[in-house]
């Protein structure tokens, strides 16, 4: 972008200000670190300038947006088209409660739902298992069937809303009741829009809520994408998720990394079963976390971007632009939110989404600021939607594309994190791809350094924490916090000792003995998970089925 001329004179401009100006500045008042890092402690800069992108290639490297290789925006127009997608993960208790909720930020101008299911739901156990005791409702929605899945989406019209749910080791049983339900309320399955998480490679990697071994937990999550690319096209099939692994304590590069590496995995995989690749990725769909420092995490985006779309062209041959489109979700970094000083909470959020609309997601979930002690309270998500409202509305984030573009250091930071990205890739195919990875301990080990390096400068103060170990003030007891009435197991059991007793036990019986002999062949489970859910099969049932044929994974313990 800039002349071998010009480049020469720059640096021998900057040469002269640093020997001279900054000199004098240091002499009279030093600066306050020796070295400066970001949050996943990339050194940065006192100052950056053409030298630090000299490399770049504006067609190349940059292009346009909605076009190849999508670094400024997977939209020609982005957010001057519309905003992204305004979702509050929201879920607790029972389906009528959550359900009421779902309505309130409906009201008050949420566009799409993002659905949080309860512990024992995402482990595919029933809220009477013994297991479930103590846990019902607690995190997210308890949902043991299609009775609970009507009540949770009463009066909501899924042929005007998208739901995100997320779900990953049941995906499969929970997208099922919600067709179910969509066929109740006469809407097609061409016209059902929304996402499933469906990754279970990160639940085995750092979140832990995995039931089967890697190879038949991957084969249901192809036959979820398989079956959806044929029958449900506006489903996004996958939400590849990095929000867990940078919680987990993943530097940047290491969130985009082990998600694409993990993106990789899928599409192998699907292309092993025999589809086209310009078939299912269009339905691809990422999830990333945004954390505080802004610039950082707006050069994350866009370095993932640029780096997808490169292996879909190029590694696995997609021709459709789509296919090598990296679309995503964003959740606000849960694991930076701190229960001192709750209020501070809200300036973090702020910042992670106006990190979020700089960087280009296409939708956005905001966390309340309460969220560190409780669910959050109907104030707090109030709140936490605003903030999306404000950042769109009037921070200026949405008037043109890519506004940080051109920034020296924006620049220089996307293309240190892509180099990132591209070595890691590199060392986990070396390993024999994703899954070797993982066995092997590795993936794991990298972000177990990372948090365990970050922690350490958490406390021995070199990194501030506002609240934590830098400003703290003694605080009465939090007050007004969600209480979730403990009651909510015994009234879901009584549900599910009622829903048995009820139900019609030979067709109960048969849609279950259909969905083993099928879950032991090589066909597509899925339309036998929507006979079993209509059959009113519960969650549990379904899950151990799948438990009793392909046993549950133990994972090896790495030191």
């Amino acid at each position: 972008m800039f002349e071998e001329k010009t480049l020469e004179k720059i640096k021998a401009e900057t040469q002269k200000w640093e020997e001279g100006t900054v000199s004098k500045a240091l002499s009279r008042s030093p600066e306050r670190k020796k070295v400066f890092t970001s949050i996943s402690n990339i050194p940065v800069e006192r100052l950056y300038t053409p030298l630090d992108i000299s490399r770049l290639d504006y067609s190349r490297d940059l292009g346009y947006p909605g076009e190849y290789p999508f670094t400024r925006g997977v939209q020609p127009t982005m957010y001057r088209g519309r905003f992204w997608t305004m979702r509050q993960y929201a879920g607790f208790g029972s389906a009528r409660e959550s359900n009421e909720r779902y309505r309130y930020l409906l009201e008050q101008g949420q566009t799409g739902l993002s659905v949080a299911f309860d512990l024992p739901t995402q482990a595919g156990y029933d809220s009477d298992h013994p297991l479930s005791m103590g846990e019902v409702g607690k995190v997210g929605v308890a949902i043991d069937s299609i009775e609970d899945m009507r009540v949770l989406f009463h009066q909501i019209p899924l042929d005007k809303v998208t739901t995100s749910m997320t779900i990953n080791a049941p995906a499969s049983v929970l997208l099922a009741m919600y067709l179910a339900i969509a066929e109740e309320q006469n809407v097609s399955f061409d016209k059902v829009g929304g996402t499933v998480q469906n990754d279970i490679l990160k639940e085995i990697t750092v979140r832990g809520q995995y039931i089967y071994p890697p190879k038949p937990s991957m084969r249901l999550t192809v036959d979820l994408i398989e079956y959806c690319f044929k029958n449900v096209p506006k489903w996004n099939t996958i939400s590849i998720s990095g929000y867990h692994i940078r919680e987990a304590g993943a530097t940047a590069a290491q969130e985009m990394a082990f998600t694409i590496a993990d993106g990789i995995a899928y599409v192998q995989a699907c292309v092993d079963r025999g589809m086209e690749v310009d078939s299912f990725a269009p339905r691809l769909s990422f999830f990333f976390n945004a954390f505080t420092n802004v610039l950082e995490e707006v050069a994350k985006f866009r370095a993932g971007r640029r780096y997808w779309a490169r292996v879909m062209k190029e590694r696995f041959g997609a021709k459709n632009p789509r296919s090598m489109m990296m679309r995503y979700h964003v959740q606000t970094g849960g694991v930076t939110l701190t229960a001192q000083q709750p209020l501070n909470n809200v300036v973090r959020v702020a910042l992670q989404a106006y990190a979020a609309a700089l960087g280009g997601c296409q939708s956005l979930h905001t966390n309340s600021y309460d969220e560190a002690l409780c669910l959050p309270t109907e104030q707090a998500v109030t709140v936490a939607l605003r903030t999306q409202q404000v950042v769109a509305e009037e921070s200026g984030a949405a008037l043109t594309i890519d506004p940080l573009a051109g920034s020296y250091f924006v620049e220089a930071m996307t293309d240190r994190i892509e180099a990132e990205i591209d070595e890691y890739i590199k060392k986990i195919d070396a390993m024999g791809g994703t899954l070797a990875a993982i066995e092997q301990g590795f993936i794991q080990k990298e972000i177990q350094n990372s948090a365990y390096r970050f922690q350490k400068e958490i406390e021995s103060g070199d990194r501030v924490y506002v609240g934590i170990n830098k400003y703290t003030m003694e605080e009465p007891p939090p007050t007004n916090l969600l209480q979730i009435d403990m009651a909510v197991g015994e009234v879901e059991s009584a549900k599910l000792a009622n829903l048995r007793s009820e139900r019609d036990e030979s067709q109960w019986k048969k849609a279950l003995d259909g969905l083993r002999e099928v879950s032991q062949t090589d066909q597509n489970v899925l339309p036998a998970v929507i006979e079993a859910v209509k059959a009113r099969a519960t969650i549990g049932e379904i899950c151990d089925v799948w438990r009793d044929i392909y046993g549950e994974y133990r994972p090896k313990e790495f030191v």
